[in-house]
């Protein structure tokens, strides 16, 4: 009789989702686990009612490193597997800015979390940063009734007219901006807010290169920026990346044996691509050919991920908007005079603190990376998430000779 084979999967969007889901038709061994309360990820919010009798689902619970083919999970408490898919998705990233660590100022994604719930926090609202995540967060604020004082769009649109293949093999993302048609009147291209003081908002036009051109003063409550995401690779440090984001063959696999990667770890392309990505990770990691439609719609689906990351990469001139004492690091108060001549993240992080704090870097490293020119490590630590001390006092001994 043959054991059926253990699969993990670690995150509950449309990716992880659709991962445990063919991984469990397959006759596998699923268990999935997400550190949010209920399955959806940032793009469904809990509003996904996933249900599977062959999937077990271990929710608020995070997992924090990966051993052998042992996944730790806080607790403490280890879950062995044949193979493990990392569907942990991506989180915003913000470009800092005078003003940007004071009251008033979040990321476009915690705005949409709020919009979901029903919260606005503010009547008059400004959306700021980069890609085409700018327009449902917009939408989703004037719905609740929010004033949207603009919706300002760092690049160009001129962009995408280099991306003719991308455009027409996934036309139905030019329908969805139909969808958002209200909000399209407040959009300015080539914009940001540079500076915040109270409800003082400094915008400025800008040149192809981020360059502030002209300033002019707005009024707004709440800005919310977001300029792209980085993917939550912490889990599997060690495998191969192209800018952050994890290699995956076509049948999803990492550069790791036995574990697999599926939606927005491997890059930034929507729902339909990361739940195709995901069906393709759950089909492969139970050792079954992947459909041939999922192989379709990645396929598709990363042209046009592609296209979406060189339409809006963060372009160098977004440095020349912070002063000396601009906060980069939140959560040790490190200012842009602070960071030093280091040579190595490791030596920065050592002499200026920066990424040294509770989010471990991940709001602020890539950033100082950049502000000083050093190459960034892509977030490579042996441990993935922050952990009581405890935790690992209580780990059993390992008595092997």
């Amino acid at each position: 009789m043959n054991t059926a084979m253990k699969i993990v999967v670690v995150g509950a969007g449309p990716a992880g989702m659709a991962a445990a889901r063919t991984a469990a038709d397959a006759g596998a061994e699923v268990t999935m686990v997400d550190s949010e309360p209920e399955a959806g990820g940032q793009f469904l919010r809990g509003r996904a009612q996933f249900s599977h009798p062959g999937v077990t689902h271990l929710k608020n619970t995070e997992a924090w490193l990966v051993e052998d083919r042992t996944l730790h999970l806080r607790g403490p408490k280890q879950l062995s597997f044949d193979a493990l898919i990392i569907a942990t998705g991506a989180y915003d990233r913000p470009l800092p800015f005078p003003g940007w660590d004071g009251p008033g100022v979040i990321t476009a994604g915690a705005a949409q979390a709020l919009a979901k719930q029903g919260v606005t926090l503010a009547e008059r609202v400004i959306i700021a940063g980069t890609g085409p995540f700018l327009l449902p967060v917009a939408t989703a604020l004037q719905d609740l009734g929010a004033t949207l004082v603009g919706v300002y769009e760092a690049s160009s649109p001129t962009r995408w007219l280099r991306e003719s293949k991308a455009v027409l093999t996934n036309r139905h993302k030019i329908a969805e901006l139909a969808r958002y048609r209200k909000v399209l009147t407040r959009l300015e291209t080539r914009t940001a807010v540079v500076a915040k003081h109270g409800s003082r908002v400094t915008v400025a036009k800008l040149d192809r290169h981020w360059n502030p051109v002209s300033h002019r003063t707005e009024h707004a409550d709440l800005v919310c920026v977001g300029y792209g995401f980085l993917p939550r690779t912490d889990l599997v440090p060690n495998a191969r990346r192209t800018n952050d984001f994890l290699d995956v063959d076509e049948r999803q696999q990492t550069s790791v044996a036995n574990i697999y990667a599926a939606g927005e770890v491997t890059g930034i392309g929507g729902a339909d691509l990361a739940e195709a990505e995901g069906i393709i990770a759950g089909a492969a990691a139970a050792q079954q050919e992947p459909p041939a439609k999922a192989l379709e719609a990645v396929r598709k689906g990363r042209l046009f991920a592609q296209a979406l990351a060189r339409a809006h990469a963060v372009q160098s001139g977004w440095r020349t908007w912070l002063t000396p004492d601009t906060t980069v690091c939140r959560c040790e108060k490190v200012r842009l005079e602070d960071l030093t001549d280091a040579t190595s993240m490791r030596e920065l992080k050592l002499t200026s603190r920066v990424a040294m704090g509770r989010c471990q870097g991940r709001i602020c490293a890539r950033n100082a990376a950049e502000l000083t020119g050093i190459p960034f490590d892509g977030q490579r630590r042996v441990i993935a998430v922050p952990i009581p001390l405890g935790e690992l006092a209580a780990l059993p001994d390992d008595h092997t000779p």
